[in-house]
């Protein structure tokens, strides 16, 4: 089982230095539109420590999401076949913690006309990870880096530009429910900043992310 751990901690970094990627996007936009001097006095001070707020709830959440997903195919893979049924137990079982972690679903309204749409597609995500880490934790070959456990785990580019396409349009799919109606967000205000924010943010990381795929598999 000793491929299960090293493919783990490849994966758990890789997926880390993502997250980082991306807050860094969002940190710069941020600082970007502040600076820009389109927000009065009193507002500034208020987006920047909400969104200084978000980043740091982020960075702590996705982390334990990204160990909850991977934890979750470990149970899985380490009992050999997985079936359905047992798949569907440990979605259930993990899902709360996984959601109580998101910080899109920290920073709405659960009252809110649209949460429900939202936690759902929060809900798909996390299947989808888990079915990812899956493929990653069974790679049983001799591989060095993330580069050639991609190759073995999903085989074609095409399929693994499947995986990572369903990735981003659940997340495309939160944003535009925030969006829809910024109202679900707990902050007072400068909505509109954030919400914007956090189109552009999600924009540059899809391209990244699509850009490192190719480089994998060309």
């Amino acid at each position: 089982m000793d491929h299960i751990e090293r493919n783990y901690k490849i994966v758990e970094k890789r997926l880390i230095e993502q997250m980082e990627t991306s807050l860094n996007y969002a940190r710069d936009l941020i600082d970007s539109e502040l600076d820009a001097g389109v927000l009065n006095i009193i507002i500034k001070p208020i987006v920047k420590s909400f969104y200084d707020h978000w980043t740091k709830g982020a960075k702590k959440g996705t982390k334990a999401q990204i160990r909850l997903a991977l934890d979750s195919a470990k149970e899985l893979v380490k009992n050999g076949s997985v079936s359905r049924e047992k798949f569907d137990q440990i979605i259930e079982k993990n899902f709360p913690t996984y959601l109580d972690n998101d910080q899109t679903n920290i920073q709405t309204k659960r009252s809110h006309k649209n949460y429900k749409l939202l936690k759902d597609g929060t809900k798909k995500s996390f299947i989808s990870q888990v079915e990812e880490c899956i493929l990653f934790l069974k790679v049983k070959e001799e591989i060095k880096d993330y580069k050639e456990l991609s190759r073995l785990a999903f085989g074609e580019k095409e399929i693994a530009y499947q995986a990572l396409k369903r990735q981003l349009d659940f997340n495309d799919e939160g944003i535009k429910i925030v969006e829809m109606d910024d109202t679900i967000l707990k902050v007072p205000v400068g909505k509109n900043i954030i919400v914007k924010v956090l189109r552009s943010g999600f924009e540059l990381t899809k391209k990244n992310l699509i850009e490192n795929l190719d480089t994998i598999f060309n």
